[in-house]
Protein backbone atom coordinates (compact mmCIF):
# COMPACT_ATOMS: atom_id res chain seq x y z
CA UNK A 1 0.00 0.00 0.00
CA UNK A 2 1.09 3.10 -0.98
CA UNK A 3 -0.23 6.47 0.52
CA UNK A 4 0.85 10.50 0.01
CA UNK A 5 -0.13 12.13 3.36
CA UNK A 6 -0.43 15.75 3.42
CA UNK A 7 -1.05 17.84 6.25
CA UNK A 8 -4.13 20.49 4.84
CA UNK A 9 -6.34 23.15 6.44
CA UNK A 10 -8.50 22.13 3.98
CA UNK A 11 -9.61 19.54 1.57
CA UNK A 12 -12.27 18.57 -0.75
CA UNK A 13 -13.15 16.08 -3.69
CA UNK A 14 -15.82 16.84 -6.17
CA UNK A 15 -17.32 13.85 -8.82
CA UNK A 16 -19.27 15.31 -11.65
CA UNK A 17 -19.64 18.73 -9.74
CA UNK A 18 -20.98 17.37 -6.59
CA UNK A 19 -18.60 18.03 -3.35
CA UNK A 20 -18.76 14.27 -1.91
CA UNK A 21 -16.06 14.77 0.80
CA UNK A 22 -14.50 17.78 2.62
CA UNK A 23 -13.09 18.41 5.81
CA UNK A 24 -11.06 21.81 7.53
CA UNK A 25 -7.94 21.28 9.16
CA UNK A 26 -6.35 17.53 9.10
CA UNK A 27 -4.81 15.10 6.86
CA UNK A 28 -5.45 13.99 3.52
CA UNK A 29 -4.21 10.30 1.96
CA UNK A 30 -3.85 9.81 -1.11
CA UNK A 31 -4.08 5.78 -1.32
CA UNK A 32 -3.10 2.96 -3.61
CA UNK A 33 -3.78 -0.85 -3.17
CA UNK A 34 -0.83 -2.70 -4.44
CA UNK A 35 -1.46 -6.07 -5.69
CA UNK A 36 0.04 -7.97 -3.43
CA UNK A 37 -1.75 -5.74 -0.39
CA UNK A 38 -3.51 -7.48 2.57
CA UNK A 39 -6.38 -6.68 4.71
CA UNK A 40 -3.46 -7.09 7.75
CA UNK A 41 -1.17 -4.00 5.82
CA UNK A 42 -3.96 -1.93 5.08
CA UNK A 43 -4.73 -2.13 8.94
CA UNK A 44 -1.23 -1.17 9.73
CA UNK A 45 -1.25 1.83 7.12
CA UNK A 46 -4.03 3.26 8.41
CA UNK A 47 -2.76 2.86 12.40
CA UNK A 48 0.54 4.70 11.10
CA UNK A 49 -1.45 7.50 9.39
CA UNK A 50 -3.16 8.09 12.58
CA UNK A 51 -0.46 7.96 14.80
CA UNK A 52 2.25 10.12 12.41
CA UNK A 53 3.18 13.16 14.26
CA UNK A 54 2.75 16.08 11.44
CA UNK A 55 1.08 18.74 13.61
CA UNK A 56 3.34 21.51 15.37
CA UNK A 57 2.82 21.45 19.11
CA UNK A 58 4.88 23.78 21.42
CA UNK A 59 8.30 22.54 21.03
CA UNK A 60 8.76 22.05 17.18
CA UNK A 61 6.77 21.05 13.90
CA UNK A 62 5.94 17.33 14.55
CA UNK A 63 4.95 16.35 18.02
CA UNK A 64 0.80 15.76 17.44
CA UNK A 65 -0.56 12.79 15.78
CA UNK A 66 -4.44 13.19 13.84
CA UNK A 67 -5.65 11.78 16.53
CA UNK A 68 -4.48 13.69 19.15
CA UNK A 69 -5.65 17.16 18.25
CA UNK A 70 -9.42 18.01 16.88
CA UNK A 71 -8.84 17.32 13.14
CA UNK A 72 -10.13 15.34 10.07
CA UNK A 73 -9.53 12.86 7.46
CA UNK A 74 -10.22 12.88 4.14
CA UNK A 75 -9.46 9.25 2.36
CA UNK A 76 -9.04 9.16 -1.57
CA UNK A 77 -8.16 6.66 -3.84
CA UNK A 78 -5.58 7.04 -5.92
CA UNK A 79 -4.26 3.96 -7.84
CA UNK A 80 -1.74 5.75 -10.21
CA UNK A 81 0.47 5.79 -7.04
CA UNK A 82 1.63 2.29 -8.51
CA UNK A 83 2.81 4.19 -12.04
CA UNK A 84 6.13 2.81 -12.69
CA UNK A 85 7.22 5.95 -15.63
CA UNK A 86 11.15 4.39 -15.97
CA UNK A 87 10.33 2.88 -19.19
CA UNK A 88 9.02 4.24 -22.22
CA UNK A 89 6.51 7.21 -22.11
CA UNK A 90 3.18 5.27 -20.87
CA UNK A 91 3.29 4.67 -16.74
CA UNK A 92 2.94 0.81 -16.20
CA UNK A 93 0.35 0.23 -13.43
CA UNK A 94 0.79 -3.36 -13.05
CA UNK A 95 1.58 -3.34 -9.78
CA UNK A 96 -1.93 -1.89 -8.37
CA UNK A 97 -4.48 -4.01 -7.52
CA UNK A 98 -7.01 -4.47 -9.54
CA UNK A 99 -10.82 -2.89 -8.88
CA UNK A 100 -12.07 -5.65 -7.61
CA UNK A 101 -9.20 -6.48 -5.16
CA UNK A 102 -8.70 -2.74 -3.98
CA UNK A 103 -11.68 -1.49 -3.70
CA UNK A 104 -12.62 -3.48 -0.38
CA UNK A 105 -9.26 -2.88 1.07
CA UNK A 106 -9.50 0.76 0.62
CA UNK A 107 -13.04 0.57 2.60
CA UNK A 108 -11.38 -1.50 5.45
CA UNK A 109 -8.59 1.43 5.27
CA UNK A 110 -11.45 3.89 5.44
CA UNK A 111 -13.23 1.50 8.41
CA UNK A 112 -9.75 1.56 9.99
CA UNK A 113 -9.28 4.92 10.16
CA UNK A 114 -12.90 5.14 11.98
CA UNK A 115 -12.40 2.59 14.53
CA UNK A 116 -9.27 4.78 15.39
CA UNK A 117 -11.53 7.73 16.40
CA UNK A 118 -10.66 9.67 13.56
CA UNK A 119 -13.89 11.23 11.68
CA UNK A 120 -13.12 10.42 7.88
CA UNK A 121 -14.79 12.00 4.61
CA UNK A 122 -14.21 9.77 1.40
CA UNK A 123 -13.83 10.29 -2.57
CA UNK A 124 -15.70 7.50 -4.91
CA UNK A 125 -13.94 4.67 -5.46
CA UNK A 126 -13.37 4.35 -9.28
CA UNK A 127 -14.55 8.10 -10.04
CA UNK A 128 -13.14 11.06 -12.05
CA UNK A 129 -12.52 13.28 -9.04
CA UNK A 130 -11.44 16.76 -9.00
CA UNK A 131 -9.65 17.17 -5.58
CA UNK A 132 -9.25 20.50 -3.82
CA UNK A 133 -6.86 21.02 -1.05
CA UNK A 134 -4.32 23.59 0.92
CA UNK A 135 -1.33 22.18 1.76
CA UNK A 136 -0.57 23.33 5.64
CA UNK A 137 3.40 23.79 5.89
CA UNK A 138 3.85 22.35 3.06
CA UNK A 139 3.64 19.05 4.95
CA UNK A 140 3.57 15.80 2.75
CA UNK A 141 5.03 12.21 3.32
CA UNK A 142 5.23 9.50 1.27
CA UNK A 143 4.22 6.29 3.33
CA UNK A 144 5.12 2.65 1.81
CA UNK A 145 4.30 -0.75 2.94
Amino acid sequence: MRVVLQRVSEASVVVDGETVGAIGPGILLLAAIGTDDTEERVAKMAEKCANLRVFPGEKGHFEISALERPGEVLAVSQFTLYGDCRKGRRPSLSHAAPPGKAEPLFDRFQRELQRLGLRVATGRFGALMRVRLVNDGPVTFLLDT
